[in-house]
């Protein structure tokens, strides 16, 4: 993981609604932890295949540290496929017990955007897209994509050892 030299504020998330969570997780409720988000879509195959098992395998590894894992998903297409009862029906098939929240659109706007809002505010390219977040809030990984386990790992492993 290269390191900045000043890595920025992480944006926060912008959810219409959230699964698996007693009220509304944020980056400030959960300052003071490292953060995993990973952004998908219950209908993108690299999500389905490769971004939720591994999502689901870093929660189980890291389950005795204070990481927060949380899933954001993301729609940006196929929206009458992928609403919530959708959602909530793919995380209990798919043992997801993790806060997901599910990115928001801003509504009633005919021009609207096609990225929901958190995925604007991160300039996000698509899903699956994984982040972390430092201790402090700050963004310290973003990637669109696949990134290797033992790679993500290490990078997890490397900001739980730093101080808050």
């Amino acid at each position: 993981m290269t390191e900045p030299t000043n890595p920025p504020a992480a944006p926060d998330w912008i959810v219409s609604r959230w699964f698996n969570a007693d009220g509304a997780p944020s980056l400030q409720s959960l300052r003071g932890r490292v953060v995993f988000l990973h952004a998908f879509q219950m209908l993108c195959p690299a999500c389905v295949q490769h971004a939720v098992p591994q999502s689901l395998k870093v929660s189980a590894a890291f389950a005795a540290t204070d990481l927060a894992v949380v899933g954001l998903h993301a729609v940006f297409e196929h929206h009458h496929a992928m609403g919530p009862e959708a959602l909530q029906v793919y995380l209990h098939e798919n043992r997801i017990t993790y806060p997901v929240g599910v990115d928001a659109h801003r509504d009633n706007d005919p021009g609207r955007h096609p990225l929901p809002l958190t995925m604007q505010a991160y300039a996000m390219q698509g899903t699956p897209t994984l982040l972390l977040v430092d201790r402090m809030g700050r963004l310290r990984r973003q990637r669109f994509g696949l990134l290797d386990d033992l790679r993500l790992g290490a990078e997890i492993a490397t900001l739980l050892s730093e101080p808050a």
